[in-house]
């Protein structure tokens, strides 16, 4: 028996050969009896190519020792006459060498294109055996014209993040992305505020205005360069105002003048088309130079009597009128005196004692008459308020405030008499210094008796006067920057008694409390609701808008006590992932940070109580608000609003979805209806929440499950995706994407789909498919005499803190003990709070109960019944 096997000298197969022969000529094993040492190995290996065009590739492999060596491609063996072999000897060891090449085809390749890939590896032979080589892939290579994507034309504010996408075109091998700036490569490493994607995206962190150019997608690769079409990006600055310069000096040098001051455009000056500031860029003011006058002699006296010196005088005063303003002095002496030659001359000094005794008498009865009208001003300060309430209604316990003729047990006894101290408040938007005593008081009483006749508070309504009041305000400064029409505006007329403005289906409320206006004082105040394309609200880095912008005025109203403003937000707030601050517009019409929510203070102006979807500010000074945030961590979340609509009637084969994600609060939802009504648009189903998480990821919204027999969707990709910048700025509040639908057949009425929305790597949600005013008391669920005599009794220390302090604890308000103490009376501000909470549908009884555990004596006599409330 022969020490080989048989196949080991069995020449070049044939390609041939029978399958039998073949199969065991590709056997991978050493000879029985043979050493590892001499089997064949590979000095060079057949790696992967790509056929370019109609060239064609050569694969070569090379191995030792080697007695054979062939190549075999998809299973078969290459012919015998395709090989190119190279015999040779390895110096070192004095094996035999052999290197073989063959050239594969496009033709080759493409017999065999759609079943499998091509490949083709190497089998070698030596007398122990045989070795195959790592298959090489041959690939047809090719890159297509057309992007998937292209980055598209721009305009965004300085530091504004910008997301540019690029989809390159399909190609093998797959092509290479890379970004040109006016032409200019643009390379990462060099420009930390710029960085790629995975997906080939450009992101620019922080637009600056060197970044304002021409940007191209490049794709490539060993076929073919492709370019995008280049998009330009501008890059914006909005105008910001400089200071004031200081005022000039007075127009004229004696009487009534102007005087003025200046600003200019230019901190920063607009660029690229970024909006020009708003306001004024002057100011004037009416300014008085007091004119100098000069002084005048007034008459000679009398000449005296003749004195034992035997003179006598006479003098005058520098009075008529006295110098002043820098007028010149009298010129000439103030005395003059003569000799006397008289009898007199020896004359007594009796008439000298006259006079000063009639000087002592006059001085003592100015004296009596100052004490006199002191005493009077006094009394009738005191008497002002002493009639405002009777004890004796705190026995008839929380009940509504009912103004009728007199009787015993009225609740009120007086009514305020409007008719002498009504003042219509006429502002402007910045506030003067001197702005209080600018205010004038009345003549008239402020109270007087109530008399036999019913007293009604007539107001403004906004149907019938909304006109009217928009034209006066339109005379105002800042009417400007208010918008247009009274849809999402309220006003109403206020005194001393306080109410409520509501802007209907919003969330937003303004509470002015009694006695926030000064008594004698009547404003028209106004609340409005802005769109946010109306009012530009810079954010800088990752902040975001958590609320709507809100305007009540007019800016300047005197307020003794904190109003409270109630609007919606959509935070999911927490203290470890949230940086929440209120803004506020100021007179120079920049936005400023006026409170940090959960740090201590730096005024005593503003106040904000954060609940879990709306929030209240305590403000003494109306204006502009709007409540920013800014993530901590990528854990922080938004609410949004899902809301799916699609028109009532489907006249043409095509019907679309509209999906809305909004801001998760009831002003969106208003605006969003109503641009529906408009389109013939009905809501579908009933809205949904999603938390959208700081995590840089999109959203996405896809259809599914469609009856494919009845519908075809006419969307070219599998889903729709809404950029993250996008959503989490809150500046574009009707973001939306849209699901166009074909009816195969007009006769098609019924359509069954599920539409998910979800954020990548994120949860997600699925779709089964005029203002009114209340003025005085009606504004108010706790009775205002009710309310004074709740004040005065728990503003005081009590025992075992029997006082505010136990009635904030019976209210879950303990955590806000410290504004509280902060304001002259603690208990009102528990009040007005539970009255922006609770209105117009909350419970007197809780309250009644919560004041009578407080412990007082008189909590008695605060007791009501389910019946009377």
């Amino acid at each position: 028996m022969s020490d080989h096997p048989a196949w080991a000298h069995w020449r070049c197969p044939s390609p041939h050969l029978p399958a039998g022969a073949q199969q065991s000529a590709t056997v991978a094993n050493p000879v029985s009896g043979a050493s590892p040492d001499l089997l064949p190995h590979f000095q060079l290996e057949p790696e992967d190519v790509y056929i370019v065009k109609n060239k064609a590739v050569s694969l070569a492999c090379r191995a030792t020792p080697a007695t054979q060596i062939y190549f075999k491609c998809n299973g078969e063996w290459v012919h015998q006459g395709d090989h190119v072999m190279q015999h040779s000897t390895d110096r070192s060891t004095g094996l035999p060498v052999m290197e073989v090449r063959i050239e594969v085809t496009r033709q080759q390749v493409e017999k065999i294109f759609g079943l499998e890939e091509y490949w083709c590896q190497c089998v070698a032979w030596s007398s122990s055996g045989t070795t195959k080589s790592q298959k090489a892939f041959v690939r047809i290579a090719y890159l297509r014209k057309n992007f998937e994507q292209e980055p598209t034309a721009r305009e965004v504010s300085i530091e504004q993040g910008i997301v540019l996408p690029c989809r390159p075109p399909e190609g093998i091998p797959p092509a290479e992305v890379e970004w040109l700036r006016n032409e200019e490569l643009v390379d990462p490493a060099l420009d930390a505020n710029v960085y790629v994607t995975p997906e080939h995206s450009l992101v620019l962190r922080q637009a600056r205005l060197a970044d304002t150019a021409n940007y191209t997608c490049v794709a490539k690769n060993i076929v073919a360069r492709r370019r995008s079409a280049s998009a330009a990006i501008t890059v914006y600055v909005n105008g910001g105002w400089s200071t004031w310069t200081q005022w000039s000096g007075c127009s004229t040098s004696c009487g009534r003048g102007w005087q003025k001051r200046s600003r200019t455009c230019t901190n920063p000056t607009p660029l690229n088309g970024g909006a020009f500031c708003e306001g004024q860029n002057m100011q004037k003011t009416a300014c008085t130079t007091l004119c100098p006058v000069d002084g005048a002699w007034s008459e000679w006296s009398k000449w005296s009597v003749c004195g034992a010196e035997c003179t006598h005088w006479r003098s005058r005063e520098c009075s008529e009128p006295v110098p002043r303003n820098g007028g010149q002095d009298c010129h000439g002496p103030e005395l003059d005196t003569r000799n006397c030659t008289s009898e007199l001359c020896t004359a007594s000094g009796a008439e000298d004692v006259a006079l000063y005794v009639g000087l002592v008498a006059v001085a003592v009865c100015l004296v009596l008459l100052l004490l006199v009208g002191v005493l009077v001003y006094c009394r009738k300060k005191g008497g002002l308020d002493a009639d405002v309430a009777d004890s004796s209604i705190l026995t008839a316990g929380f009940q509504p405030v009912s103004i009728k003729p007199s009787k015993a047990g009225d609740l009120l006894t007086i009514q305020p008499d409007l008719s002498t101290t009504t003042m219509t408040y006429q502002g402007s938007l910045c506030p003067r210094q001197d702005g209080p005593a600018k205010l004038q008081l009345p003549n008239g009483h402020l109270l007087s008796p109530l008399g036999a006749g019913r007293h009604t508070l007539h107001h403004s309504s906004p149907a019938a006067e909304g006109a009217d009041f928009v034209a006066r305000l339109s005379t105002q400064s800042y009417f400007r920057s208010l918008p247009r029409g009274t849809n999402n505006m309220a006003y109403g007329t206020f005194n001393f008694l306080g109410g409520r403005l509501m802007i209907p289906n919003t969330g937003i409320s303004l509470l002015i409390p009694p006695d926030a206006i000064p008594r004698g004082k009547i404003y028209e105040v106004y609340l409005t609701l802005h769109k946010q394309e109306e009012v530009r609200l810079p954010l800088a880095g990752c902040q975001t808008l958590l609320s709507p912008i809100v305007s009540c005025g007019p800016p300047g109203v005197l307020l003794t006590r904190p109003a409270i403003l109630a609007m919606g937000h959509c935070v999911e707030a927490s203290a470890e992932n949230w940086s929440i601050r209120l803004k506020k517009q100021s007179c120079e019409g920049t936005w400023e940070d006026v409170l940090q929510l959960g740090a201590e203070p730096c005024t005593d102006l503003y106040y904000c109580q954060l609940e879990a979807q709306a929030c209240y500010i305590f403000t003494e000074q109306l204006g502009r608000f709007a409540l920013v945030g800014e993530s901590l961590s990528m854990a922080a979340s938004k609410r949004l609003k899902l809301v799916l609509f699609a028109p009532a009637a489907c006249p043409s084969l095509e019907y679309n979805i509209r999906v809305y994600c909004l801001s998760d609060t009831q002003d969106t939802l208003k605006e969003v209806i109503q641009l529906e009504k408009q389109l013939g648009g009905q809501l579908i189903g009933a809205p949904r929440v999603l938390h959208f998480k700081d995590s840089y990821h999109n959203l996405r919204l896809s259809i599914h499950d469609m009856p494919s027999s009845l519908w075809k969707s006419k969307l070219l990709a599998s889903y729709q995706e809404i950029p993250f910048y996008h959503i989490w700025s809150g500046l574009q509040p009707f973001l939306h994407c849209t699901f166009t639908l074909e009816r195969l057949s007009p006769s098609t009425c019924e359509l069954a789909c599920k539409i998910w929305v979800w954020q990548v790597e994120g949860d997600g949600q699925s779709f089964t498919v005029g203002a009114p005013a209340l003025v005085g008391p009606s504004a108010f669920k706790i009775p205002f005499l009710i309310r004074q005599k709740i004040i005065s009794s728990l503003d005081p220390p009590g025992t075992r803190g029997a006082d505010w302090r136990m009635l904030a604890q019976k209210l879950n308000l303990d955590s806000h003990l410290s504004f509280f103490a902060s304001k002259p009376s603690p208990t009102a501000m528990i009040l007005n709070l539970w009255e922006a909470r609770h209105f117009p549908n909350g419970n007197l009884s809780q309250l009644a109960a919560a004041v009578a555990e407080v412990g007082k004596q008189e909590s008695a006599l605060f007791a009501v019944s389910e019946a009377e409330c």
